[in-house]
């Protein structure tokens, strides 16, 4: 449980689990046995899975197939390691496990509000021979930045190639969207680490190089925690309209007191935010935060503790001196106007105190 004394304003790095996922990985330790084995225990958690992957179809409005995995890390490395697309595209500005994952692959660049021009993919893949698998994230984990993939899913079907979304921050947030395959990471969305799913149109776009999920990834499937996440998903989610309310304050209000929003023009998820204190390293923007009791951080949490600067914020032309000021403000279902006013309060002493020193 979050200490009561604190403000957590950091849901893009992970969420709480919400209680119904508490309960349904209860519910699924108590029946669980190896959904592989052939006896009537293991029918029966085979009967469960397959439930889950039913309902969590459903809750997604998916109708293509489901492989679960450990994370949305597994599931990007099967989506790119396993593909048989020969060439691959990936934006600069994807999570650094994409980058990692596709060392290889044809970096695809985007302009100054993070955003991939669909007329610059159509130019560069007129110059690809054969199929390629185009990875383009939905919603960007540091800026909030959401992609035209509807536009984009166009261009790469009229080139005949294909598009996987990296879907870790929108999923159980916005509709999916009409894309060749896609990454989900239940904790994202209040469902337990540990578990997500690469959800996909067509198999035939994979090696089959494993043992369990139809060929197509090796491991026991983690029941309890995808009956979790199935719960998360289903549980009630009338938040939004807050959420927006709440980041279009935090924008407001740091602008007025001489702080800029990083992509500001561009269409970005309302739970997302990233905040440039001039003057200010965001290391020190993050001691003073937390020494308050804030939970905020800087850049993707899988790299923050690196002090490397953002390839993000580097991507979108940012200069790096103003990069290396840059914090993320994330907010979640109990996130409430309390929190963001006092977060302004902070955000406001801090920047006081540095111009006066």
């Amino acid at each position: 449980m979050q200490d009561q004394k604190r403000i957590y304003l950091d849901y893009a790095a992970t969420t709480p689990m919400l209680d119904a996922a508490k309960q349904a990985c209860r519910e699924g330790f108590e029946h669980w046995a190896n959904p592989s084995s052939p006896h009537a225990d293991g029918r029966a958690a085979q009967s469960m899975l397959e439930n889950a992957r039913s309902r969590f179809k459903a809750a997604l409005g998916w109708d293509g197939d489901v492989i679960f995995t450990s994370g949305a890390s597994e599931a990007i490395a099967i989506a790119l390691q396993h593909s048989r697309p020969p060439v691959q595209l990936i934006s600069t500005v994807e999570h650094d496990v994409v980058l990692r994952f596709g060392k290889s692959a044809k970096p695809l660049p985007v302009d100054l509000n993070g955003m991939v021009v669909p007329m610059n993919l159509n130019h560069v893949l007129k110059g690809v021979e054969g199929p390629a698998l185009v990875a383009i994230q939905s919603v960007n984990n540091e800026t909030g930045v959401m992609q035209d993939l509807a536009s984009l899913a166009k261009v790469t079907k009229d080139r005949s190639a294909y598009l996987l979304a990296d879907c870790s921050q929108s999923a159980g947030k916005m509709p999916l969207p009409d894309v060749d395959m896609i990454v989900v990471a239940a904790h994202k969305f209040g469902g337990p680490p540990g578990v997500g799913a690469l959800l996909i149109k067509d198999l035939k776009l994979l090696d089959a190089r494993g043992g369990q999920e139809q060929g197509y990834r090796s491991g026991t499937q983690n029941l309890p925690y995808i009956m979790g996440m199935v719960a998360a998903l289903e549980a009630p989610s009338n938040w939004a309209g807050r959420a927006t309310e709440l980041r279009q304050h935090l924008d407001d209000a740091i602008k007025k007191e001489g702080g800029t929003v990083i992509a500001d023009n561009a269409p970005r998820i309302a739970t997302i935010a990233s905040y440039h204190m001039p003057g200010v390293a965001a290391n020190t923007q993050l001691i003073k935060f937390d020494m308050a009791g804030f939970s905020v951080s800087a850049g993707s949490a899988c790299s923050s503790g690196t002090l490397k600067p953002s390839h993000v914020l580097e991507a979108m032309g940012i200069d790096g001196a103003i990069a290396k000021e840059v914090i993320r403000v994330s907010i979640g279902r109990d996130t409430t106007r309390t929190h963001v006013y006092a977060f302004i309060d902070q955000w406001k002493s801090i920047f006081a105190e540095a111009r006066r020193a």
